[in-house]
C-alpha cells in the first residue's frame, strides 16, 4: 500500500482573501479554506458584520452551517426563531432552514463559519467585490484585543 503524505496549510489572517458579496451588503467574508485550498466540499470563514449588518434571508439545499461567535453580540432568526448570540455561542443550521445572522449593535460582529458540503458557498463569496481586513479585524482574529496591558 502506497500511503501519502499529507502536508498541512497554515494561514494567517493577513493571507485571507477578503469579499463583500455584493455592493450594498454590509457583511465581509475572510475565506480561511474552501474547497479550491482544502481538496474537499468545506468552506470555513469568517464573517464580519458591520454595526447593524445583516446576511439575506437564505437556505441551503443540503449543506449544514455552523458559525461560532468570536466577538460581539448578535441575533439569528432561524426559521422565524429569534436567537440571541454571544461570544462562544455556537449556532448549527441544518440543510433547508431558512435563516438569517444579523447584527444588531454598534459594534462589529465576528462569527466563524463552517459550510460542508460547499454548496457553491466559496464561489459565491470569491465572485463578489474584493475587500481588506483592516487594524481592528486583524486584532479581533490574532486575539491581540484580548491582550491585557501590564
Amino acid at each position: 500500500m502506497k500511503e501519502r503524505c499529507m502536508i498541512p496549510v497554515v494561514k494567517s489572517p493577513k493571507d485571507y482573501l477578503v469579499f463583500r458579496i455584493s455592493p450594498q451588503d454590509s457583511n465581509r467574508l475572510a475565506i480561511v479554506f474552501d474547497s479550491t485550498i482544502a481538496d474537499d466540499s468545506l468552506t470555513v470563514c469568517v464573517e464580519i458584520f458591520d454595526p447593524g449588518g445583516r446576511t439575506p434571508t437564505h437556505r441551503h439545499n443540503f449543506a449544514v452551517e455552523m458559525f461560532f461567535i468570536l466577538k460581539g453580540e448578535g441575533m439569528a432568526i432561524c426559521d422565524g426563531k429569534q436567537i440571541p448570540l454571544r461570544p462562544g455561542d455556537s449556532l448549527l443550521v441544518r440543510p433547508t432552514g431558512i435563516h438569517e445572522i444579523r447584527n444588531p449593535s454598534s459594534e462589529r460582529l465576528y462569527a466563524l463559519c463552517f459550510m460542508v458540503p460547499n454548496e457553491d458557498f466559496s464561489e459565491l463569496i470569491r465572485s463578489g467585490i474584493p475587500e481588506q481586513l483592516d487594524e481592528e479585524d486583524l486584532s479581533v482574529l490574532q486575539r491581540l484585543d484580548a491582550l491585557v496591558p501590564c
